[in-house]
């Protein structure tokens, strides 16, 4: 049974920069060990290991890199795949996913498409190419045997199978053909759950018409439901903020592009130019009021490409939520937090915070910081009333409260270990700045060539007084 429209997800009627569900507002943070989820050995376990420690956000690429066993198409036994037929060993999976996610209340943010899932070696192995399947021919097609360049460079023509495309030829309907094919049996299972998200691609460099192309596809599907979905697409210059090319589309197109992911902002961005880039993006998403999501929190591994440590990725994490973004999740292991113990940690802390102050009634405020030096302190606040300060590092902030009278609670979150320290509220003068001096200064527990790394940070959360949860 299709859930009903007023209970899924869907942006936060009292601000449409944050989601709600069955009508409440919520926050969406999550870490997970793999990507594409419904595929993970003991799901369920891993899934109460989520809700255990506060989240509710998990990414399901609906991945075609695994074993030739575990294709969504059915393997003959002469070892070719038959476009026609599916195979259960996959989609069974993914159905009880979503039943599991639902029960608990966590979130799915499926994707549909993944350029990797058919250049270099992968496409020698795919359902998709003439050599490995029964149903058409390197000449029917026009596909190549070998796609040996990055797929950044978009050179795949399986992404170009939508009329007027660069790269379109009227050979490649019949692969469009098959492709809808497989976007159907994916709603065939979603749509009736009422807390999947879509989004058309990861890190795509593909013009923008082939993801717009399975929006609208997935919005016509539903519509025949009358199942109200979000859909967006994930661009991969993100990361190169006021510079990006592609991912301003989304920017002025909020009919199409229902919510936002700007997870490629989170790699090669660090410290202060992280938060600079993200709040770009951000803003200018937020022309055209919607949740912007971050599926993808890179930190760890140090990839050339720019992932950081494990401290970039929890420092990320808690600058997209003190930033306004409405869905945060650590990327998997190696270029991710995962759901490791710092990831955990840290999702603690950002779900205490949330339990203390609801982040959708706050907004970015960093002029009421004094003398803050680069990535020493970022707040967001509802002025007079409750603010949120987040020291990466620990040290001190300065926050200037000299237009507002009265007291204020202070208490203090540990990032490290994910939880309030100390019983004791203090209690802080407005009319003045105040200093807020971290618990401790957080001190290098290792150092790296690329610097040292510290224990997570500290978060300040500021209310009226008696209004602080614990």
């Amino acid at each position: 049974m299709t859930m009903k429209n007023e209970d899924r997800i869907q942006p936060y009627a009292k601000n449409p920069h944050y989601w709600q569900y069955k009508g409440e507002p919520v926050l969406l943070l999550g870490g997970s060990k793999t990507d594409h989820i419904f595929l993970a050995d003991e799901l369920e376990a891993h899934l109460d290991e989520m809700v255990a420690v506060g989240a509710n956000f998990v990414r399901c690429t609906m991945s075609q890199r695994e074993p030739i066993e575990m294709k969504p198409h059915k393997l003959l036994p002469d070892k070719t795949f038959d476009l026609e037929q599916w195979n259960e060993e996959y989609w069974s999976p993914f159905e009880k996913m979503l039943a599991w996610t639902a029960a608990r209340d966590i979130f799915v943010q499926i994707e549909v498409w993944d350029r990797f899932d058919v250049s270099g070696s992968h496409w020698q192995d795919s359902p998709w190419n003439p050599g490995r399947n029964v149903n058409y021919s390197y000449e029917e097609t026009g596909f190549a045997e070998e796609y040996p360049d990055p797929p950044g460079k978009d050179k795949q023509p399986f992404y170009h199978s939508i009329p007027g495309m660069p790269n379109y030829d009227v050979k490649l309907d019949l692969i469009r053909g098959y492709q809808e094919r497989f976007v159907a049996t994916i709603l065939s299972y979603s749509l009736d759950h009422g807390h999947v998200l879509y989004c058309m691609d990861n890190e795509t460099s593909t013009p923008a018409a082939w993801g717009q192309y399975w929006m609208q596809y997935i919005k016509d599907r539903a519509a025949e439901k009358d199942a109200l979905v979000y859909t967006t697409d994930m661009f991969d210059d993100g990361w190169k903020g006021e510079e990006a090319e592609h991912i301003p589309v989304l920017f002025d197109n909020p009919d199409a592009y229902t919510f936002a992911d700007i997870s490629q902002v989170n790699s090669r961005n660090f410290h202060e130019l992280h938060w600079q880039r993200m709040r770009w993006l951000v803003e200018n998403v937020c022309r055209h009021p919607r949740p912007v999501n971050n599926v993808k929190i890179y930190g760890g591994g140090y990839a050339r490409f720019g992932t950081g440590g494990l401290e970039d990725g929890i420092q990320r994490f808690l600058r997209n939520v003190i930033g306004g973004c409405a869905g945060v999740r650590f990327h998997r292991p190696r270029s991710g937090n995962g759901l490791g113990e710092r990831a955990a940690a840290c999702i603690r802390a950002a779900r205490a915070l949330d339990g203390a102050i609801k982040m959708w009634e706050l907004e970015p405020h960093m002029e009421l910081l004094v003398d803050c030096a680069p990535n020493q302190a970022y707040v967001a606040a509802q002025p007079g009333e409750q603010y949120a300060v987040y020291l990466p590092t620990g040290g001190e902030a300065h926050l200037d409260l000299r237009e507002v009278e009265g007291t204020f609670d202070l208490r203090w979150l540990s990032v490290s270990e994910g939880e309030w320290v100390g019983q004791r509220i203090n209690v802080l003068e407005g009319g003045k700045v105040v200093r807020l001096g971290a618990r401790y200064d957080l001190q290098p527990y290792r150092h790296t060539d690329d610097g040292p790394l510290y224990a997570g940070g500290w978060i300040a959360v500021i209310t009226r007084p008696s209004e602080c949860g614990s």
